[in-house]
This record gives C-alpha cells, structure tokens and sequence, in this order.
C-alpha cells in the first residue's frame, strides 16, 4: 500500500531533486542503522515526504553528509537526517511489520511472514517508545481486516480507516498545527488506500481478493439495466467516480497543506502533491489504454 507518494522528477529543478534525495538517503541509512538490513528494506518514498514535510514545517537542524550505499556503490551522495529521520524510520518499520502480519492472515503470503518474522525483535522497542501510536495504529488495520473479512462495499470505510492511521503518524506533536497535518494524513491515506485498490483491481478480481471497487462493480452488474461497461468489464461510472474520489481526496489534502506556514522547500512539497501522487495514476491509465 506504499509507493504512491512521490515527486514528478521531471517537473523538479536538479538541486530539488537533489535535496528531495539526500533525504530519502538519509531514511535509507537511518532505517539501516536503526533496524538493520532488513528494516532497511522498507524504505519508502511515502516517509520521505513525511520527513520533508515535517521538517520543512518546524525547521530542526539537519545533519548532513556524504555516504555510499549498495545502490550507489562508486559515487558519494549526501544525505541528510534530523530527528523526523528517526520518527519516520520507526513508523515505517512498525507499519510494515503490522501489514506484513495482515498479509500473512489474509491471504498466506509466506513471503510476508518470513519478513514479519525478521522485524519482530525490533518491534517491541518502537512499540515502547510510540505506545499510543503503535495502539492505534494496530487497532486501525485490525477494523480494516475487519472490513475486508466481511467484504464491505463502501471504499470509504476501509480507506477512512488507513486514513486514520497517516493521520497519526503525520501528527508528531500535539500544537497549533495538529489540526492541519491530521486533516492532511487523513485524506492522504483515504487516497493511498483508493490508488492501492483501483491499481490492483484486475489482480484482486482474478485471485478472489477483497476489493471494494469490484465489490461495487458485481453489485452493479446485478442491477437492471447494466449495459455501460468497458471492455475489461468494469462499469464505466463506477471508475469515473473512483477517480473524482480520487481528486478530491487530493484536493482536501492540498487545502489542508496550504494553511501551513511551510516556506523551506515548499516546491517540492507542492510537486509532489500537485503532481508526483498522479505519476502511477497515469501509468495504470497508460497501461489500460494499451
């Protein structure tokens, strides 16, 4: 359910491209450093911006440096941590574990539960340190297992539910901007969780996996008069809707963001939430036009 928040490379000037990477950098040997290897491996472009957000609002001193990494191995490139870093690395790694733990219960990936299995001894200390945090949000995805045991229908429910949960984690201290950043979590996650369905709904359709886009579609093709369906069998104003729901999570998202007072790198933040989150929209789009 991760990978959609990112920048528009192409719409980026090198230097902001350039800072957006260092932080990214600077998650990736955080993660590394803090959880080992295998944390390492849930790296995200979604706490990226988390990290960049978060920074650029309350403005902390960053550490900066110049490392090498396995991607990267003959050229040094700088990176640059601070203690949102650090935040973003645990959520990371706690959300990932708690997802890995619903896949493994939901549809038996094995795959999953042997990654589950690695982060576990790390688990416990960031649940110490973030004990009303790793609550909530274990008790969000348990009411969307919940939602998806019992094939609810209505997407906005399971999406609330996750939307709830960025909710939380954009939210690193209680103050006058707690409000706001909740406000755009919660549309931020409604809209990962809608993206992450309407991507997989041909994947979900052909292995029985809940889906609440193709819940909605069977339900329509049952009424009378179903006849406005496209050639992959998908009711036209059924995904003509999922993408305006799609739009107006964004739109609250980006109207919540402008009521803050973010000066320091305030033109990537915008890419990303102007255009970056549409970059794999228009690649299913392109994919299902061909």
């Amino acid at each position: 359910m991760f990978g959609y928040i990112v920048t528009d490379q192409p719409e980026l000037k090198f230097k902001e491209f350039d800072i957006y990477r260092s932080y990214y950098c600077g998650l990736c040997k955080c993660l590394k450093r803090e959880h080992g290897l295998t944390g390492q491996l849930s790296l995200s472009n979604d706490m990226t911006f988390v990290i960049m957000l978060l920074t650029s609002l309350y403005e902390p001193d960053d550490r900066e440096e110049t490392v090498r990494c396995v991607p990267h191995p003959f050229e040094k490139h700088p990176a640059r941590t601070n203690i949102y870093t650090e935040y973003a690395s645990d959520m990371n790694v706690l959300l990932t574990y708690y997802k890995c733990i619903d896949d493994w219960k939901d549809e038996k990936k094995f795959g999953r539960y042997l990654y589950a299995k690695t982060l576990k001894g790390k688990i416990g200390k960031i649940e110490e340190k973030y004990r009303e945090k790793a609550l909530f949000i274990k008790e969000r995805l348990e009411t969307i297992a919940e939602y998806e045991e019992k094939k609810e229908p209505l997407i906005d429910l399971p999406a609330g539910a996750f939307g709830d949960i960025m909710a939380e984690i954009m939210c690193y201290r209680h103050d006058e901007w707690e409000k706001d950043l909740k406000e755009l979590g919660f549309y931020l996650g409604k809209f990962i969780y809608i993206m992450d369905a309407y991507e997989d709904m041909e994947k979900d359709e052909k292995k029985g996996n809940y889906n609440p886009i193709n819940i909605r579609n069977r339900m329509k093709e049952g009424e009378a008069g179903f006849t406005d369906v496209n050639s992959d069998g998908y009711d036209d104003e059924l995904i003509s809707s999922t993408e305006n729901m799609l739009m107006m999570m964004m739109g609250e998202c980006a109207r919540a963001f402008e009521r803050l007072p973010i000066i320091r790198n305030v033109s990537i933040l915008r890419n990303i939430l102007y255009s970056g989150v549409w970059c794999r929209y228009n690649q299913i789009r392109n994919r299902e036009s061909k």
